[in-house]
């Protein structure tokens, strides 16, 4: 096996995000989150009953985290900020001093240590208060992000360069408006998960332009999303399993990247056209997927600096006459029309979802650099669940096949500046709790 470099000055990380390792859940002045009021239904949607309450417990640990992010000799360090431990109920007329202070503390740490703060605004924990408003389904949430933003630049934008406004747009979108897989839960496939992604994609633009106009002088800062990507194949050389993977990946994150990363901007044509076309023929009024105005397209197209890459696995996408009707209508899946599954002979990994295919990977970056122009690519997640904890031969083979995939793609010309595992110690996995 040959000896690969990597450039100077690429980056090696991990990430975190809040609810999954801080604990302390309503200490300090923190307001509850939409995780906080899931974790604690009753009946509980958690696989093993359990919670983020205490979780990792980097609320009062944090300084051997960062010791430990240290030790290993990593170059930057995602986590993210609590919205309602910063603002307990979401609107700026009340901020936590504590909160404040707990986010100052780790950056002062990191920075002491030589390790970059990338620092993700939201990673799925809503305040409980802005929820019992609609949430990401409702416009307000645009301004009342921006607002937010504005405070973290304020607060935090000496210490900060690297900034992501929102990681995983459609496990926020698909997975907790659409679907019950993440909170809160609302399960409105077909329409609440398409209300979401154009509010969300609206609060990440005026963030970074919010940012360019007022900040990027005085801190000379980046602004970036975090989008999750699962490469897509199709299981047979027809026509149609062809197009659908295209359909299975431009719905999938093109519906995320494309209004901000492609040069038209706008929504994919698929996406568009598939939805207005299913929504018409179900005696809509009009397309279930709402229009993005000329001002918006603009408005959207070209505001990142960076694109953040989570990244885990491929799967195989088909279509032909056995799907029909396999899904609910209206529904995501059933836009999409295409059936996503598995290639057996792929390794597994403990969670079901995640197979190891890095020429998968490396297609995927490829893929990005053609349609996207070669965008500044940061590695934000990738990595590998196994169940046998220290002896764990099987993620080693992971990511050592991931990052020579990765490194393939740097030879191949594709702008990628840093690669984070995730994640750096373990967490509350959501919906699986600690199994």
């Amino acid at each position: 096996m040959r000896t690969r470099v990597f450039p100077s000055g690429f980056w090696f990380g991990a990430s975190t995000a809040a609810y999954q390792v801080e604990g302390a859940w309503k200490e300090d002045g923190k307001g509850l989150s939409i995780w906080d009021e899931a974790a604690h239904r009753n009946p509980t949607p958690i696989m093993d009953s359990s919670t983020g309450d205490v979780a990792a417990n980097s609320y009062h640990l944090y300084k051997e985290d960062v010791q430990i992010t240290a030790d290993l000799g990593l170059d930057f360090y995602i986590f993210s900020i609590s919205w309602p431990r910063i603002l307990p109920n979401g609107f700026t007329d009340q901020i936590n001093k504590k909160g404040v202070k707990y986010y100052h503390s780790i950056m002062d740490n990191l920075l002491l240590h030589n390790i970059e703060p990338m620092v993700t605004m939201y990673h799925w924990d809503l305040p409980t208060e802005l929820q019992r408003i609609g949430g990401w389904t409702n416009p307000i949430i645009v301004d009342l992000f921006v607002d937010y933003a504005k405070l973290l630049f304020e607060t935090y934008g000496e210490k900060v360069k690297y900034w992501i406004t929102i990681n995983g747009p459609k496990e926020i979108c698909v997975g907790g408006y659409g679907t019950a897989a993440k909170a809160p839960m609302m399960n409105m496939s077909g329409i609440a998960e398409y209300l979401c992604t154009k509010n969300l994609l609206l609060a990440h633009a005026k963030t970074y332009h919010v940012y360019q106009d007022l900040y990027r002088k005085e801190y000379n800062g980046f602004i970036g999303i975090a989008i999750s990507f699962v490469w897509y194949e199709p299981a047979s050389e027809t026509e149609d399993d062809h197009q659908a993977a295209i359909d299975a990946r431009m719905f999938d994150w093109g519906q995320y990247a494309h209004p901000i990363f492609a040069k038209g901007g706008n929504f994919p044509r698929e996406v568009k056209t598939n939805i207005a076309t299913k929504s018409a023929d179900q005696g809509y009024s009009q397309s279930r997927l709402p229009e993005l105005t000329s001002s918006e397209v603009a408005l959207i197209q070209g505001s990142a600096d960076f694109l953040g890459v989570n990244s885990y696995t491929t799967k195989l996408a088909y279509r032909d006459a056995s799907f029909d009707g396999s899904y609910m209508v209206p529904s995501y899946m059933d836009d999409m029309g295409a059936v996503l599954i598995k290639n057996i002979s792929w390794p597994q990994s403990a969670t079901s979802s995640i197979q190891e295919v890095p020429e998968g990977f490396f297609d995927l970056l490829m893929e990005l650099k053609t349609i996207y122009e070669n965008p500044t690519i940061f590695i934000t997640e990738n990595g590998w669940s196994t169940a046998g904890g220290l002896v764990d031969n099987d993620r080693i083979q992971y990511l050592r096949r991931y990052i020579i995939a990765l490194h393939d793609a740097l030879e191949e010309g594709a702008d990628i500046r840093g690669y984070s595992v995730r994640s750096l110690y373990d967490g509350f996995e959501w919906l699986y709790g600690y199994t």
